[in-house]
C-alpha cells in the first residue's frame, strides 16, 4: 500500500510539474507577442499584416512606428519593385516626390535576424547608418543582405504574418523607368510600377 501511495504521489508530482512548465511556456509566448507590435498595411492591391521585432530591433521598430503614428506612410508607394527579390517603399508619393524624414538611425543588422522571404528590412544607402523611413519586404530569401564580418547588412525588423500573396502580386507589377523628385533633385528611377502600388494607410493593430 505504501508503494502504491508513493507511486500515485510521484505521478501527481510529475503531472503538476509538467503543467507548470507548460503554463510558463504559454505565459512567455504571450509576453513575447505583447512586446512585438503588429501593423496593418492597406494597399491598392490588398492588405498586409506585419509583426515587428521590438525585442530584436528596438531602435528600428521605434523609428518605424514613429512614421506609422505620424501618418508618413499613408499615400506613399512601393516605388522599386523587382520580382523574385523584393518590393521597396515608404519614401515617395504616387507622383514620385520624396517625403521629408527624420534623422537616420543606427544599423541593427547584427541582431542575427535573416533576410528570409516575408521579412521586412530597412532600405539605406551605402552608409550603413543611413536608414530613415524607406523599407523593403523580401519576396524571396536574400541572405546576402544579412550582416557578416566585413559586410554591413540590412536590418531586419519584422515579418509578414498575413497577406504575403499581396506582396507577390505587387512584385509581379509591370515596371519601367520613371522621373522622380528626390530631396537632392530630379532623378530617373528604374523598376517603378507602371500602375502605382499605393500604401493607402498604415496603422497599429491594437490587441
Amino acid at each position: 500500500m505504501k508503494n502504491d501511495h508513493r507511486n500515485v504521489c510521484g505521478r501527481l508530482w510529475i503531472a503538476m510539474t509538467m503543467m507548470a512548465m507548460m503554463l510558463m511556456v504559454t505565459i512567455s509566448a504571450h509576453s513575447e507577442d505583447a512586446q512585438n507590435p503588429k501593423v496593418l498595411i492597406q494597399t491598392t492591391d490588398g492588405d498586409i499584416t506585419i509583426e515587428l521585432f521590438a525585442d530584436k530591433s528596438p531602435i528600428t521598430v521605434e523609428n518605424f512606428l514613429r512614421y506609422v503614428d505620424e501618418g508618413h506612410y499613408d499615400g506613399t508607394v512601393f516605388h522599386r519593385v523587382i520580382p523574385n527579390f523584393m518590393i521597396q517603399g515608404g519614401g515617395f508619393t504616387a507622383a514620385l516626390e520624396e517625403k521629408a524624414t527624420h534623422e537616420p538611425i543606427v544599423n541593427e543588422s547584427r541582431n542575427k535576424l535573416h533576410n528570409t522571404r516575408g521579412t521586412l528590412a530597412m532600405a539605406r544607402t551605402s552608409d550603413p547608418d543611413s536608414a530613415t523611413a524607406q523599407f523593403f519586404i523580401n519576396q524571396r530569401s536574400n541572405l546576402r543582405l544579412d550582416w557578416s564580418p566585413g559586410n554591413d547588412g540590412y536590418t531586419v525588423f519584422g515579418e509578414v504574418i498575413e497577406g504575403m500573396q499581396v506582396v507577390d502580386i505587387i512584385a509581379l507589377s509591370d515596371t519601367g523607368p520613371a522621373q522622380a523628385m528626390t530631396t537632392r533633385g530630379p532623378s530617373v528611377f528604374q523598376d517603378v510600377p507602371v500602375k502605382p502600388a499605393v500604401i493607402t494607410s498604415m496603422s497599429r493593430i491594437t490587441p
